[in-house]
């Protein structure tokens, strides 16, 4: 920073600064007349990290990095400091010039003779205060909010809509924990749609996509909202169904598995149905079961369904 003489001595006036509008400026002009005016180059930082201090914007701006990356402009007129003023702490932002910049630089000892003695700075002070701390509760509320649209994309597969194998792998293990301290039932139902390479192979990678689409439509509109539906991986999928025991489940399966076999892949019908039929295997947590045991045990039976010659129902 390059001392370039004092506010007394400028044409700056009172009446442009934000912080000391509808003020005494007579008596705020008398107490400012000796702080220093620094020019801060374009591109360089303000490097200031002995004292609290003020400064106000009396040419050119800054750019003002929080420690989580959001980037403020300080614009003609405006300040910045406040906090490690209030604070009586040394200001540890990232403070860059924008353009050749000119700054009013205040001692945090005399801002709050100036807070003491006006109560036009006070208020300034704090509806500026006021301001910001709206500005970062917005601001928080929007990452919060993306945050959350970006975790729940994060746990849904892409293609399908299901969720993943993230989202299994983190939530699979707590529903068999709640299911075995409650005594209660719990089943997987794992689906594999049969002959799905050749179907790719027939129609091509697109209307595989179609077909997988279509699958997932079928399974998520026969569900409960209790339960959950996974794509497992490739063309298998899972279905998890709190509180229902293996008989029910079964009854689930079957009804799924006549529903595939209706899914329309092509709208223009230009294939006869049934285009898309589906191997089930189900199983149910047992006591001594945990989640890996009870995968593989939907598994097997999904194999037993395919061993049984495919579209068909496996216990």
């Amino acid at each position: 920073m390059e001392h370039i003489g004092t506010f007394g001595a400028s044409a700056y006036r009172i009446g442009e600064l934000q912080l000391f509008r509808d003020a005494d400026e007579q008596h705020i002009a008398a107490a400012l007349a000796r702080c220093a005016i620094v020019r801060l180059a374009d591109g360089k930082r303000l490097q200031d990290t002995f004292r609290a201090r003020l400064y106000i914007v009396l040419r050119g701006a800054l750019a003002e990095a929080a420690a989580d990356g959001t980037i403020s402009k300080i614009l003609r007129g405006e300040s910045v400091g406040e906090q490690s003023v209030l604070d009586e702490a040394t200001n540890l932002a990232d403070i860059t010039a924008v353009d050749d910049t000119e700054l009013l630089v205040i001692e945090a000892d005399l801002v709050w003779q100036l807070i003491d003695e006006s109560n036009g700075v006070a208020r300034n002070l704090l509806r500026l205060l006021s301001f910001r701390i709206r500005a970062a509760s917005a601001l928080l509320r929007r990452r919060q909010k993306l945050g959350e649209f970006y975790r729940q994309l994060s746990m849904n597969d892409g293609l399908t809509g299901l969720y993943n194998r993230a989202w299994l792998n983190d939530m699979l293990p707590k529903m068999v924990s709640t299911a075995l301290r409650a005594e209660g039932p719990l089943s997987l139902v794992m689906i594999d749609l049969d002959h799905f390479k050749r179907f790719n192979d027939t129609h091509g990678h697109l209307a595989g996509d179609d077909a997988l689409r279509a699958a997932a439509g079928v399974i998520n509109a026969a569900l409960r909202p209790s339960d959950y539906a996974v794509r497992y991986g490739g063309e298998e999928m899972l279905v998890i169904l709190p509180d229902t025991s293996e008989n029910l489940a079964r009854m689930v399966a079957e009804r799924l598995c006549q529903r595939l076999r209706k899914a329309v892949i092509f709208d223009d019908m230009r294939l006869p149905l049934p285009q898309l039929t589906g191997s089930f295997g189900v199983a149910c947590l047992g006591a001594d079961m945990d989640e890996m045991q009870l995968l593989a045990a939907a598994d097997s039976a999904l194999y037993r369904a395919k061993e049984a010659g495919r579209d068909r129902v496996s216990l």
